[in-house]
């Protein structure tokens, strides 16, 4: 199920696609490179929890952060540009807020080469029929994964041992209602008449 776009998340995504497209002028590494130091960084992971309260308001501190976190480097030549790298960075967000999946495993379904490999054919489409088709085409089906992850959430929420339960045997039930429908007559009676208590 999809989630409603909030301001923070559309924000979000403009934002995340701003650092991708100047990270195609700044950044000295591979653009591949690049995408997926920034899809499994602690800014990322920040973005997931919070859209708006991750630290950093322009894209060159984003880049800044990102070689911060994993260090200056210059591996690889290939670089895709700038207008590839904004809807990678937008798709990446809208998948990331509107399923609810984390950077780091959106990456693990659709990597870099193979995002931009699909620009041509689904920068046209909206994110959410690019996400389908992208899912589809590794056998994914985003129902199941939504099933999944409340699996996922009712065992966590099992281990936690954080769940209440009144457990009721069905004679108490039984009396229970016909007190609340037959009202001073029932009180009446069970008071004169010896019985379980």
């Amino acid at each position: 199920m999809i989630a409603l776009p909030r301001e923070p998340d559309i924000a979000a995504r403009r934002f995340q696609a701003d650092v991708f497209e100047k990270s195609a002028s700044v950044c000295t590494c591979s653009s591949a490179v690049f995408v997926r130091r920034f899809m499994k960084s602690n800014l990322a992971k920040d973005m997931d929890t919070d859209p708006l309260s991750f630290g950093v308001s322009t894209p060159e501190a984003a880049l800044r952060l990102i070689e911060e976190e994993y260090g200056a480097s210059s591996y690889g030549s290939v670089r895709y540009s700038e207008e590839v790298l904004r809807w990678m960075g937008y798709l990446f967000r809208y998948w990331a807020s509107a399923y609810g999946e984390s950077s780091r495993n959106i990456y693990r379904i659709v990597g870099a080469r193979e995002l931009c490999g699909l620009f041509e054919a689904y920068h046209c489409l909206d994110p959410d029929q690019a996400i389908e088709r992208i899912l589809e085409s590794k056998g994914l089906n985003p129902q199941l994964n939504i099933i999944d992850k409340g699996v996922k959430e009712l065992r966590r929420i099992r281990n936690q041992g954080k769940y209440e339960y009144y457990i009721i045997e069905l004679p108490e039930l039984i009396q229970l209602s016909t007190e609340g429908s037959e009202g001073d007559a029932v009180e009446s009676a069970s008071e004169t008449t010896p019985g379980p208590k």
